[in-house]
């Protein structure tokens, strides 16, 4: 079997490719181009953000036998053609679980304790107590929308903080455990005081959290995202920020998060958002630990051999 590595890995992947006895092209700099050039020859594919696999690619790889994101998440990845032409997809989903959920509950803590803000302003010669008196994650229900690898992370940690965690996950029976109770999305959105997002982006999830998801909510509640931007309607966000509904926000992503590229109404929404002390942002990195490259490949290296050795 040879394999095209077709985006920035990190090394650990090489050994265990070499350790199974599977050859390796590795092309970090090939782009979309260069993929439909030489795909053809490989009966694997490796990826991670940089290129979107679907009908075109596909049609140039006839003997391609499993395509891998070094990742959680396959929106990046046209799953029907893929299947139409029996080729696995393999994610990552559990390599980034521990980094995901101790990101959130730094997010949270951060929040709740005014820690950002702090900071700012002891920088800037600002010594406020009162002002930036915080609350406690102690006692809080947190309602996981999404109860797989990553959720299920985070409900174990939030546990252990002294909060009752309800969990969501329509595709999933039976699921509750010693770390939450398994709840309906009527019932987090009823008692949640704080509501996180550990979904995959489909048209389904697309625009989950908008102006009537916010109305719903049965009291003010604070928001966390770090699973896919566009799950969230930042909009929405900034108008329930600015009527008390929304009392804090964590976002790990964004609708669009190349920012030399919003729109007009993007920028204003964006403007808003960091220019909040209710509001925590970090660039998409709630998976990017120096611990979790390694885990994502080892977690990658299971499949391919699975298949390999089938």
């Amino acid at each position: 079997m040879t394999i095209l590595i077709a985006d920035d890995i990190h090394p650990s992947l090489f050994d265990m490719l070499t350790t199974l006895g599977v050859s390796y092209c590795y092309e970090p700099t090939f782009k979309r181009a260069d993929i439909l050039e030489n795909l053809a020859k490989y009966e694997g594919l490796v990826i991670r953000s940089k290129t979107y696999i679907d009908e075109e690619i596909l049609e140039k790889a006839p003997k391609l036998r499993f395509i891998a994101r070094a990742g959680a998440g396959l929106d990046l990845i046209d799953l029907e053609a893929a299947a139409r032409r029996n080729i696995q997809v393999f994610a990552a989903n559990e390599g980034n679980r521990d980094a995901v959920a101790e990101h959130a509950l730094g997010m949270l803590l951060g929040l709740f304790a005014n820690i950002a803000k702090a900071d700012r302003e002891v920088r800037q010669g600002t010594w406020d107590r009162e002002g930036n008196r915080g609350i406690e994650l102690m006692g809080k229900t947190v309602g996981l929308i999404g109860f797989g690898f990553n959720g299920s992370a985070t409900a174990q940690r939030l546990s252990g903080f002294g909060c009752r965690v309800l969990a969501y996950d329509k595709y999933l029976t039976n699921y509750g455990n010693a770390h939450a109770e398994e709840a309906t999305l009527n019932e987090i959105k009823n008692q949640a005081d704080v509501i996180s997002f550990h979904v995959p982006l489909t048209e389904e999830t697309r625009h989950w959290v908008n102006d009537a998801f916010v109305a719903e909510v049965a009291r003010p509640f604070f928001l966390m995202n770090v699973a896919r931007g566009e799950i969230v309607d930042t909009e929405a966000v900034v108008r329930g920020l600015e009527s008390g509904k929304i009392r804090g926000v964590c976002l790990d992503v964004l609708e669009n998060e190349k920012l030399k590229t919003l729109t007009p109404a993007q920028q204003a929404v964006f403007d808003y958002l960091r220019a909040s002390n209710r509001v925590i942002l970090t660039p998409h990195v709630a998976g990017w630990t120096q611990e979790s490259y390694v885990k994502i490949n080892e977690a990658l290296m299971k499949q391919i051999r699975s298949l390999v050795k089938a």
